[in-house]
């Protein structure tokens, strides 16, 4: 038999047994989704604190504990809840033994998130340090392990401590490498908890988090006040609340969750509201309108209650339940029977919101007509353009694709990893063209500084070549659910020119597509400023301070590159930053920000205020370079 065909031999040395640690350190994307390093607000060491989270909250819905503590000091999490506290003689068992748990029994969790029994044994396995303890009347038991494995077990203790249950964890850099915990996406994570569960105390590191109105707190945190066209309507029923309104900006904005958890990718509630939506206006005001008129520009929120849901992934981003319960009432009826009942009776109750919520309806239709014709133009001229073949070098994978099937975990991977780099120049381009990964990373290439769009009108993104051709290539001409790549990343030089195109493609995005960046899918491409080498090693810095360190580390006067441009780091170097340790600055805003307001500042015509602000900041920095 030839080495070739040993190869191929498939027997029973071939098969191969994995227990539960080994096989969630082997594939934890099917458990938690993509790993990352904390800069994108689903990456994995969210996940991790979710998991934890989530079985508090449960307690707290289950009518036990009125406060969740949590701490995060360094790359140490660790959360303390006050419920009943996990049954002494299972502390060990529960976050250690797969499919074990209380959920699995409907009359004690009723409604809960977690119901397979492996989030906390997930998060076990994949921290270098989990400890466990439960206080459980006037008794402590505690347990530590490492990487899955039980590492001591602590004798059971009195304890005059409340009951609940406390873990801390730190995420394994292995697996998690160079991973951070960004405030603002902890901030948002914790809130989103306080809106479904009104009443409920959270506590980060000192500061509270509490909501008294539950949906009704998160659109006014959501929205700015000055630029909603009627005040946010709230709808509340048994197992369901949705708030909504509309505002002056472009786009669709939704918040969707079930069972106290955010589904980001939504899920056939949301698809039920927003059907549900059209069809009540319609009926409302007796008249056909387009239903992207009727949801242009709107901002909402759902929230349902579904006995052991279904979700499409252990993730719990996207909810595929079809009925709120075994047996019970379709999902589409239930969500259509609320929203046909409770919005049509707040309408006629309130004529001045509802003659507001026509007026915007009709708005949208008018713009839509008025651009209907250059859109068909866009369209065409897109077509001439052969966009695949001069400006976008395509991946192979997109995000659109529908996962279905044994393989639907690795395509929800790659649509997590789908990406597109936009950058300028020939010499950049073409770089990242030929290190990057084929399968999930597509480049497109821009021709010169783009257009400052600030203040005009969609009208520009179709008459603008660039423009034009950039949001076809996103494919997001028609509807923002229909984006090809998960992340896109600005990728552009590190100097002045290339931080004016940055602003530039920025102010594109919050003016036209704001949801694109709310929805956490823009980011800043990080590459090296330096090379720092000698014979024996290369170390890349990203600013002075690891330059410095390089130095200092290698001595004896090593060779040090600045790079100017994209275009003056090989092919096979660009591999190492756009690689598994690519580094990511995630374009954020925050939801007391007011984009029109913020874009006003940066991009319109109060020169002396800017002008004003950057001496300022520039005398701090001096200042600080001084001492």
């Amino acid at each position: 038999m030839t080495e070739k065909q040993n190869l191929f031999d498939y027997n029973e040395e071939s098969i191969r047994s994995l227990d539960w640690r080994e096989h969630i350190r082997l594939r934890p994307g099917m458990y938690i989704g993509k790993l990352g390093d904390g800069s994108s607000s689903d990456d994995g060491i969210y996940v991790l604190l979710k998991e934890v989270i989530d079985n508090c909250i449960d307690e707290y819905t289950m009518g036990y504990g009125k406060s969740i503590d949590i701490t995060i000091e360094n790359k140490q999490a660790t959360v303390r809840d006050y419920g009943r506290g996990i049954p002494l003689g299972k502390v060990v068992d529960v976050v250690s033994k797969i499919n074990t748990g209380a959920k699995y029994d409907s009359k004690a969790f009723q409604k809960s998130v977690g119901l397979n029994g492996v989030g906390t044994k997930a998060v076990n396995a994949l921290c270098s340090y989990f400890k466990v303890s439960s206080i459980r009347d006037k008794k402590a038991k505690t347990a530590e392990f490492e990487r899955g494995a039980l590492i001591k077990e602590h004798k059971e203790t009195k304890s005059d401590e409340p009951n609940g249950t406390e873990v801390s964890f730190i995420p394994d850099e292995k697996i998690f490498k160079n991973f951070h915990f960004v405030h603002e996406y902890l901030d948002n994570q914790l809130w989103n908890y306080c809106y479904l569960n009104a009443g409920l105390v959270i506590n980060l590191n000192g500061k509270k988090y509490l909501s008294k109105n539950g949906l009704l707190d998160l659109l006014q945190r959501k929205t700015n006040q000055e630029e909603i066209r009627y005040p946010i309507i709230l709808l509340k029923g048994e197992d369901i609340e949705v708030a909504l309104t509309h505002e002056n900006q472009y786009g669709e904005e939704y918040y969707s969750f079930v069972n106290g958890q955010y589904t980001t990718q939504g899920g056939t509630h949301l698809s039920a509201f927003r059907e549900a939506l059209v069809k009540t206006i319609r009926e409302f005001y007796k008249k056909d309108y387009d239903a992207a008129d009727i949801r242009g520009s709107i901002c909402a929120a759902i929230s349902v209650r579904v006995q052991e849901p279904v979700f499409e992934s252990q993730t719990k981003t996207k909810l595929g339940s079809q009925s709120i319960a075994e047996g019970g009432q379709s999902m589409r009826n239930f969500v259509g029977d609320f929203m046909m009942k409770e919005l049509d009776n707040y309408l006629h109750r309130n004529p001045e919101v509802a003659d507001a919520m026509k007026k915007r309806i009709e708005q949208n239709e008018k713009e839509r007509k008025e651009l209907s014709g250059i859109r068909k133009l866009a369209n065409e001229r897109a077509k001439k353009a052969n966009l695949h073949n001069k400006k976008l070098r395509d991946c192979r994978f997109h995000l659109n694709d529908e996962p279905s099937g044994k393989d639907k975990e690795k395509i929800l991977e790659k649509q997590r990893e789908s990406s597109i780099f936009i950058t300028e120049g020939d010499s950049a381009s073409g770089s990242i063209t030929k290190a990057r990964s084929v399968e999930t990373q597509a480049v497109f290439s821009l021709r010169g500084k783009p257009l400052n769009c600030f203040g005009l009108t969609k009208k520009v993104v179709y008459e603008n070549e660039e423009f034009n051709l950039l949001q076809h290539a996103l494919n997001i001409e028609d509807s923002y659910e229909h984006l090809r790549y998960n992340n896109i990343i600005i990728a552009t030089d590190a100097d002045v020119d290339g931080m004016h195109i940055r602003l530039l493609l920025m102010t594109f995005f919050l003016q036209f597509f704001p949801d694109l960046v709310k929805n956490g899918h823009v980011y800043i491409l990080e590459t090296p400023l330096f090379r720092v080498r000698n014979k024996q090693e290369t170390i890349y810095c990203y600013d002075e301070a690891e330059k410095n360190a390089a130095v200092k580390k290698l001595g004896a006067k090593p060779e040090i590159t600045r790079f100017k441009g994209l275009g003056e780091i090989s092919p096979d170097e660009f591999a190492r930053f756009i690689g598994p340790d690519i580094r990511l600055q995630p374009v954020m805003i925050m939801p007391e920000t007011h984009i029109q307001h913020l874009l006003e500042y940066y991009m319109g015509k109060n020169t002396s205020e800017r002008q004003e602000f950057i001496i300022d900041n520039l005398k701090v920095e001096l200042d600080l370079v001084a001492n």
